[in-house]
């Protein structure tokens, strides 16, 4: 396999990643402590989109042993429930406290006395407590919050879990959750640091750092004596490098998370990949032997890889023939059922490699990866614009279609008015009216804009947006940013030399660098910034690159003792979102340097996710 040539060519070992399941204890333990100060038995009233990370971290047994008896959704119409308590854990949404306002205003009407508890997650915001005084509620509802900030998804990856963050603060430039986020980074610290050098760069990150810093310089712990794992941490907004998110993935886990969306840590294969009339909910993650040989792998090693596994295993099998009364006892108690179990993957992973070839097949794939190349290199533009056209008339997908206007747009730092004009119109014939509004947000955010004539505007724009930088204007501030925001796309790719130069073809079985996570053609944005300063301990040579990106970097070492260990462990954390691909690509990165990648980020992301959070939102 690539990742295991790669591995024996660095100078030294990656250390191994922290242990982070006393993340997962913590989150447990304060949610039972917090079921606990409602004794007695009661009902809980779970938020759909917290279901899956309570999951992660404690089970239905554990809550019943905490005298939960009967679990609900929080959902317009709720569920009749008998219990004298309720319990209710929720994000802090103004729609969910109008329907928990709804149900106590529903039980006062009919004369019915009950307790209610309210959890936030992971914490409350004032505006959640002026709807319950506005509804007539505040005083019959006791309010409490489950600071559960962290779910380890694997051994290197650690996700908030927040999807919303990308849309509430890139497109509402609603700053509410940096809190959220300087906490998450105060008990990391806590727990593996202290840190003793942090970069970053983009408005987001600088915000949550110094609100982190501040928190830190409140708290009584100060880490001395303490052991780091973690040496480095990097912080990094997504509005930094959109390409690399509007990209196709191509490495496995990638194109697993486009075709079969990868929730929380895990996937729902379907019939069409088990081969049965069921469905199987898989976990992927390190413990898979199987899926994490194959994980950053481009998918065009992953059928060779699995065909050989399974004649591997075929031969593991065929020992039994042999065998004495003795040695079958010994393969039977030792060896079956592990290699049971690696069977079943790997029949699994067949299964969806077969899926995805069969989508990707009925969506022209490799023409539309050509036109994404094209794009990225600055070639063919017309006829990719020709090509956007045609996925328009032909209805394919009005997301992938808006993804690679967004692309074009990108690339080319904003559309001519005429295509502009053109192309939305088309699209608006082809996919509905109802998408104007998408492009009103996409506009605002920077991903699909139009050329202005003579273009100067910017210049003032930029020039104001630099003035206004303190916190209080921060709302009037992102908005400013994101309508003068210009990608500079092709400026900086030339600058960083993002699109490789190969002599022949490039060898994706044995990558040389991190391009192969795009077959290649170009090197993640955001992945060459973090090699680029983490090779210089700043940002010293890229003064040119800063220009072009906006600024709003920093670099901060706190002179604490250098362990050699934690210093090749670097935290990079992603604000509005992480792909497949970019870990793939740091991961590969990790190992050529001898060092270790470890993500957190506000949710992962993919194109299909980034188009979805500028949809318009039926409330």
């Amino acid at each position: 396999m690539a990742s295991s040539s790669a591995a024996s060519t660095a100078r030294r070992d990656a250390p191994e990643p922290p242990d982070f399941g006393v993340l997962k204890r913590l989150a447990r333990d304060q949610l039972i402590y917090l079921l606990e100060q409602l004794p007695g038995r009661k009902d809980l009233f779970i938020e759909p989109d917290l279901m899956s990370p309570l999951d992660r971290v404690a089970t239905v047994s554990v809550l019943k042993q905490h005298e939960v008896d009967k679990l609900y959704r929080v959902e317009n119409r709720p569920a009749a429930s008998a219990s004298d308590q309720l319990c209710f854990l929720v994000r802090p949404r103004v729609r969910t406290m109008r329907l928990i306002a709804d149900m106590v205003n529903a039980d006062k009407m009919s004369g019915r006395s009950r307790k209610y508890k309210i959890i936030f997650s992971p914490q409350k915001f004032h505006a959640c407590e002026m709807v319950l005084e506005e509804e007539g509620v505040f005083g019959d509802v006791t309010c409490d919050e489950w600071s559960f900030y962290l779910l380890p998804l694997d051994e290197d990856i650690i996700s908030m879990e927040l999807p919303e963050f990308f849309r509430d603060y890139f497109l509402e430039g609603d700053h509410r959750w940096i809190n959220s986020v300087a906490r998450a980074l105060q008990l990391l610290n806590s727990l593996y640091g202290p840190f003793s050098r942090a970069y970053g760069i983009g408005r987001c990150a600088k915000m949550s750092y110094e609100l982190w810093r501040d928190l830190e310089e409140e708290s009584d712990s100060d880490g001395q004596g303490r052991k780091p794992e973690i040496g480095n941490i990097f912080l990094m907004d997504r509005d930094i490098d959109y390409v690399t998110a509007l990209c196709s993935q191509v490495v496995y886990e990638g194109l697993v998370d486009d075709t079969f969306r990868i929730k929380c840590g895990s996937v729902d294969f379907g019939p069409e990949v088990t081969s049965s009339d069921k469905s199987i909910k898989v976990l992927l993650n390190s413990q898979d032997k199987i899926f994490s040989q194959i994980r950053n792998e481009h998918f065009s090693s992953v059928f060779g890889f699995l065909s050989q596994k399974s004649r591997n295993l075929q031969a593991q099998y065929d020992r039994r023939q042999g065998m004495d009364i003795k040695q079958m006892k010994n393969f039977v108690s030792q060896e079956l059922k592990g290699l049971k179990q690696e069977h079943r993957l790997l029949s699994l992973h067949i299964g969806a490699c077969e899926s995805i070839m069969k989508k990707k097949t009925k969506q022209d794939f490799q023409e539309m990866i050509k036109v994404e190349h094209a794009l990225l290199e600055g070639f063919d533009i017309r006829e990719s614009t020709s090509f956007i056209e045609e996925h328009i008339d032909r209805q394919v997908s009005p997301i992938e279609s808006l993804r690679l206007m967004c692309l074009l747009s990108i690339t080319e730092n904003g559309l001519i008015p005429k295509d502009y004009r053109s192309l939305k119109t088309q699209y608006l014939q082809s996919y509905g009216p109802e998408h104007l509004l998408t492009f009103h947000n996409l506009k605002r955010i920077g991903l699909l804009t139009e050329q202005a004539a003579g273009e100067t505007l910017t210049a003032v724009e930029s020039r104001v947006s630099k003035l206004v930088t303190d916190r209080a204007a921060g709302k009037i501030t992102d908005a400013f940013n994101s309508l003068a925001k210009k990608s500079n796309f092709r400026a900086i790719s030339k600058k960083l030399s993002l699109i490789p130069r190969v002599d022949g073809e490039y060898n994706l079985k044995v990558p040389r660098d991190m391009a192969y996570v795009f077959s290649g053609a170009y090197t993640p944005l955001s992945c060459k910034i973090i090699e680029q300063v983490l090779e210089r301990r700043g940002w010293q040579g890229l003064e040119e690159v800063l220009r072009l990106l906006n600024g709003n970097e920093f670099a901060m070492a706190d002179g604490a003792t250098e362990d050699g260990a934690a210093q090749r462990v670097v935290l990079v954390v992603l604000l509005g979102g992480c792909s497949y691909s970019e870990i793939a690509a740091l991961r590969f990165l990790g190992k050529e340097r001898g060092c270790r990648f470890i993500f957190l980020t506000t949710a992962i992301t993919s194109s299909a996710r980034l188009m979805e959070a500028m949809a318009e939102h039926k409330a």
